[in-house]
């Protein structure tokens, strides 16, 4: 299997260049390019097709989502990982919405942090441990009021079994060789669970799956 392919984004050289040290040496991932400037990052991502991109928030040219956004309106839908010092509730539902892959904190240990990149340049879900309460808190609030139960029971078969591939990380591509569907079916089976369940992301519908397991309203 071929090596995971990352691109980093990064103002800061230091978290930059040791990242990009870690991922080659102990993940054993490709970094096609670690770059400070916003500008070469359409340029790249163009070229290079990567499996990820590795994002961080807080840059002095431009924000981490707002470049999302602009790479987003190219047309380009490079998976991508957000990876930043912050830990506000608000940054991490901005995030969700964008439709990022992932959420991590630099202040986790780096082999944890370099696990994590890879799962998600392989297709999984993920977010820092830290958040999690966070992310259950988004969760509440995104349903507005209305019973959970009922939100769930408006899925079809169909989409209780993606809901519960998603629960596992998997990719679209991943769900539908299991379920012998086309990608397209999948992506159009994910649009309507968002939907039904008031959801922006995959992330948060993968956490609401587990965390309606474990309470029994699944």
């Amino acid at each position: 299997m071929a090596a995971p392919r990352v691109v980093l984004v990064d103002d800061h050289a230091l978290c930059r260049n040791g990242l990009s040290d870690l991922l080659r040496l102990r993940g054993g991932m490709e970094v096609v390019a670690a770059l400070s400037d916003p500008e070469q990052v359409l340029v790249v991502l163009r070229e290079q097709n990567p499996d990820l991109l590795v994002l961080d928030l807080r840059m002095p040219e431009i924000e981490g989502l707002a470049l999302l956004r602009r790479i987003r309106a190219e047309g380009l839908q490079t998976p991508t990982l957000i990876l930043t010092m912050s830990d506000s509730e608000v940054d991490l539902t901005a995030a969700l919405r964008a439709g990022v892959r992932g959420y991590l904190l630099k202040d986790m240990e780096p082999e944890d942090i370099v696990a994590a990149i890879g799962n998600a340049a392989r297709g999984e879900l993920t977010v820092a441990p830290a958040m999690t309460l966070k992310l259950a808190q988004i969760l509440q609030a995104g349903a507005q009021g209305k019973d959970r139960r009922g939100l769930l029971a408006s899925l079809t078969e169909r989409e209780n079994e993606i809901l519960d591939h998603l629960a596992r990380g998997e990719s679209n591509k991943t769900i539908a060789r299991a379920l012998d569907i086309s990608h397209d079916t999948v992506k159009l089976h994910v649009r309507h669970i968002l939907s039904k369940l008031n959801l922006s992301s995959r992330v948060e519908a993968a956490v609401l799956a587990v965390e309606a397991r474990a309470s029994g309203t699944r």
